[in-house]
């Protein structure tokens, strides 16, 4: 466990305080971090704060400022700030208990892990931690951390429970505005039930071991050819092949045919034949391209 704590101070349920800490439950250390540098010298590139008209400033001097109308500002500085009362600073407070399908995806944002701060608190905090399993219920309330207040929930996970920041109402754009030009229609039932099919075969639990970050991996791997090749030249990673064209008309119903093919499965139960032949023929074609491929560089040698 982290040897600091995000935020600390208690849960309230009516008249029953549960002292926690909250440690974030993720980490972003698997990006690729790069700095910005001065190519001619190789230096790293650093920013000053400046004052317009006035140059580089101390940062002791530096204050936070509201603009409350054009170039006049409201000046605070962090005592200030800080001094805010807010009751959610120290306290959240389960205000409302909701279904955890009544909260839309979109307003999900950053998870933490909470855990009793001492061994007092343990028998609340589980007491707590079952009836949320049993009623199936996630607990909402409002919390200040660093330097704003959120909305959160809060669930059950294991033998401790997640908090979840959430967004607030304004700062999630309209799913509709962005739908409103998709047709409103009924799709094919014979297409629909081989996307069905397709789905249920490559159905599974989920496990977050399965999938890594490729894209991070091919910057390391051309972090390391650039840094044993001996001169600066670029290295241009061009696929060929890789993307289609947006004029490419797809036949959806031939594409899933294919997919459940390859996927071990049989497109219909009706025409098991239909769908294997042409895998069977597919191989005789390429093999019969390929001796030909091999054969026209000689051509060219010759002539």
């Amino acid at each position: 466990m982290p040897a600091r704590a995000y935020w600390q101070g208690q849960i309230r349920l009516a008249l029953v305080s549960i002292p926690v800490e909250i440690y974030s439950a993720t980490r972003s250390g698997a990006a690729i971090k790069f700095r910005q540098i001065h190519e001619p010298t190789g230096k790293p590139i650093h920013y000053e704060k400046v004052a317009e008209g006035f140059g580089p400033v101390d940062p002791d001097d530096i204050m936070k400022g509201f603009e409350v109308e054009k170039n006049e500002f409201v000046l605070l500085d962090q005592d200030e700030i800080d001094s805010v009362k807010l009751e959610s600073k120290k306290t959240l407070e389960l205000t409302q208990f909701v279904d955890a399908s009544d909260i839309d995806v979109l307003y999900y944002e950053k998870p933490y892990f909470v855990v009793p701060a001492d061994d007092l608190a343990e028998e609340a905090f589980i007491v707590l931690r079952e009836a949320l399993k049993r009623t199936k219920k996630v607990g909402l309330g409002q919390l200040a951390m660093r330097g704003r207040e959120y909305v959160v929930s809060l669930k059950p996970c294991g033998r401790g429970m997640v908090l979840e920041t959430l967004r607030y109402a304004d700062e999630v754009n309209r799913a509709q505005s962005y739908f409103r030009d998709i047709p409103d229609e009924k799709p094919d039932n014979d297409l629909l039930e081989l996307a069905e099919a397709l789905i249920e075969k490559k159905s599974g639990a989920f496990d977050p071991q399965d999938f890594h970050n490729r894209y991070v991996d091919a910057l390391k791997d051309l972090i390391e050819r650039k840094r044993k090749q001996k001169s600066n030249r670029k290295i241009i990673d061009t696929d060929e092949s890789g993307g289609r064209s947006a004029s490419n008309v797809v036949d959806l119903m031939a594409a899933l045919k294919k997919s459940m093919e390859k996927s071990g499965g049989t497109s219909t139960p009706a025409k098991p034949a239909a769908a294997k032949a042409p895998a069977k023929k597919a191989p005789a074609k390429t093999a019969a391209a390929k001796p030909a491929a091999a054969k026209k560089p000689p051509a060219r040698k010759r002539a």
